[in-house]
């Protein structure tokens, strides 16, 4: 998973699963055509069974589009909300500070 693309955005915190999207046929074996929002008309419609996740149950676990924000260039803005731990880790040469995050979304 290192290095892939999602929505637009290179970086390790960026969105792996979105909404709750209706299967509408079966490509192949193992390719599904799913029923996209207008917004994400510029995503392709057919994914891999790898790509895809049982939709849950609780509704509460379901991030819908709209409160992520995602814009025409499929991209989305990322807010700091808390810092919730620092630390630096000294190595040979160096020292390495790091900081956990809460993220919004």
């Amino acid at each position: 998973m290192k290095g892939v693309m999602r929505f637009g955005k290179k970086v390790k915190l960026s969105l792996r699963y979105i909404g709750s999207y209706r299967i509408s046929k079966r490509v192949g074996n193992v390719a599904y055509e799913l029923e996209l929002p207008q917004e994400l008309a510029a995503v392709h419609l057919i994914f891999h069974v790898s790509m895809l996740k049982k939709c849950m149950g609780d509704p509460s676990l379901i991030i819908p589009t709209e409160d992520i924000g995602i814009k025409d260039s499929l991209s989305y803005e990322e807010n700091p909300v808390q810092i919730l731990n620092r630390q630096v880790r000294k190595l040979r040469i160096k020292e390495v500070a790091s900081v956990k995050v809460l993220w919004r979304n």
